[in-house]
Parts: structure tokens; sequence; C-alpha cells
């Protein structure tokens, strides 16, 4: 069972390379360089600034000459304020609606979003969310992922997988609990999945009527590491993942 279930993990882990990898993983890396693209263009615009402070000394010849030089760049600096918000929300909503990699958010539901990829002529779609709460806080690590993907062409369905932000010890205690029931779980690297793939409709089933989603394991340098996943929203974005992969 367990090498069935590591062979499975490594279809998986193929998954997680080709969209994870592509896909939500480096669209959290590009949203949190993205606030400072938007910075930088006010910068840019506000250029303009010096060339009416030009008319300065055809000012020096009236005594208001210091209204006009305080005036007219409030203008421009105004403008290229506006222009910035405008260019940051534009970026924004770009952002959200497309993935690096071809990765698109179709929509969301709660702590949930839809994801549907292109692979060559194959069409990959999954329900995707990040933990609510890391534990112990002060680690740093990459982003974590919870997912249910749908992959037709090789007939996979319901496949529960974590994207772990850390290198997990291998062969180290695992394991994932909703509600009173709790899964076991295989590592490889820094992604994870249940270790009997047959407990993945059980899985599902329980996640559908649970709040949360508790995951416990062991990092390779052996700290014990906690991820609490939100399940509000999880049942409708598995449902609209389904159907995007069922047409």
């Amino acid at each position: 069972m367990i090498t069935a279930s590591f062979q499975r993990g490594l279809a998986a882990g193929i998954l997680s390379a080709l969209v994870i990898g592509t896909g939500p993983a480096a669209l959290a890396q590009s949203q949190r360089s993205a606030p400072a693209k938007p910075a930088a263009k006010p910068v840019a615009t506000a250029k303009p600034n010096p060339a009416p402070a030009k008319a300065a000394p055809a000012a020096k010849t009236t005594p208001a000459k210091n209204t006009p030089a305080k005036n007219s760049p409030a203008k421009p600096a105004a403008a290229a304020a506006a222009g910035g918000a405008a260019a940051a929300g534009a970026a924004k909503a770009t952002q959200a609606a497309t993935g690096p990699g071809g990765a698109s958010l179709v929509t969301s539901y709660g702590d949930w979003g839809v994801y549907t990829a292109q692979t060559g002529r194959s069409k990959i779609c999954y329900a995707l969310s990040q933990p609510q709460d890391r534990l112990p806080k002060n680690l740093n690590r990459d982003p974590a992922y919870l997912f249910v993907s749908f992959r037709p062409a090789e007939n996979v369905k319901n496949e529960v997988a974590l994207v772990l932000g850390f290198a997990a010890k291998e062969n180290g205690p695992a394991e994932a609990s909703v509600g009173n029931t709790s899964y076991a779980l295989i590592t490889k690297a820094a992604n994870a999945w249940l270790k009997n793939p047959a407990e993945e409709g059980q899985a599902i089933a329980t996640m559908a009527r649970s709040g949360t989603m508790i995951v416990k394991m062991q990092s390779a340098r052996g700290s014990s590491l906690t991820d609490r996943y939100s399940l509000n929203g999880f049942s409708k974005a598995l449902e609209h993942a389904r159907k995007e992969c069922a047409s």
C-alpha cells in the first residue's frame, strides 16, 4: 500500500511542479512583489514637476511670484498619484484573474479558489486554499497550499495534496485531522498526499461537513509544524472545479 501510494505521490509531484509551481505558488510570489510596482509609477509620472518651475524667473516681475510656483506643481503631482492608484488597481485585477504559467482563477467561495490550467491538450482543475494559521509563528517558510485536483486525461479525480512550504522529514510523522478523523500523510520533499489513496473519498466527504483541517508534521530539521486550513467554501469550490473539468 505504501509503495503504491508513493508512486501515486510521484505522479502528483509532477502536478505540483507543473501547476502549483507555475500557478498559485508563483502567483503568491508575484503578489508579494507586486505592491512595489505601482509605487514606482508615481515617481516616474511626477518628473514633469520641474518643468512648471522654470516659469519662476518670469514670475519675478510680480509680487506674487511664489504663488504660481506652489500651485502649478501640485496639479501634476495629484494627477501622478491618481494615475498610480489606477495602475495599481488594474494590476491587482489582472493578477487576480490570471496566474503565471496559464493558471487562471475562475472564481472563489469563502476561503477557497477554483483554478484551471491547460498543459498541452490536458486540462487540470483544482480547488485550492492557503492556511489561516501557521505554528510556530516565528518560523519563516514558503507559502503552503491545500488542494484537490481533477486531471481527466489521467483519469484522476478528488486527489488531495498539499504544498508544505518547507522540506518535511523523510518518513517522519505526518497527519491531517478533520473533525474527529485523522488521515496519515506521505511526504516527499515539500509535498504531501494521503498515505492511503482509498481514503480520498472519505476525506473529501468529511472536509465538506467540517470547518477546519489541521495538518501536523516534522520538518527536515526536526521542528514540529502545524498548519490550520479553513474549509469555508470548500464544498462549492470542489463542485465547481469538478464541473470545470467535466466540460
